[in-house]
C-alpha cells in the first residue's frame, strides 16, 4: 500500500520515547531497567505468560540503552552482563 509509513516507538538516551521509521534492535523492560536481544528466551517466556509487555521498550542500539540507564540481560547478553557486573 503506497503512502503508508510505519513508525515505531523507541527510547532515546534520556529515556524518552520518540517515533522512528526503523525498528529497534534491542528490547528492554522499563521497570527492571534491563535490555536484551529481541529473541531473548527469557523475555519471550515472560511475554508468552502475559507479563512484561506493558513495560517493554525498544532501543536503536546498545549505546542508547546504556545511556538511558539500562543494564544488559544476563541471559541473552551474558558477556556484556559479565563486563557490566565487573565494572559495577
Amino acid at each position: 500500500m503506497a503512502g503508508l509509513n510505519k513508525t515505531y516507538t523507541l527510547i532515546d538516551a534520556q529515556g524518552q520515547a520518540f517515533a522512528s521509521p526503523a525498528k529497534g534492535t534491542l528490547g528492554g523492560h522499563r521497570k527492571s531497567k534491563i535490555y536484551g536481544r529481541l529473541d531473548c528466551a527469557g523475555a519471550l517466556r515472560w511475554i508468552a505468560n502475559g507479563h512484561y509487555v506493558t513495560h517493554r521498550v525498544f532501543f536503536k542500539d546498545e549505546a542508547t540503552a546504556i545511556a538511558a540507564g539500562y543494564r544488559p540481560c544476563a541471559n541473552c547478553l551474558a558477556a556484556e552482563y559479565n563486563a557490566w557486573k565487573a565494572a559495577s
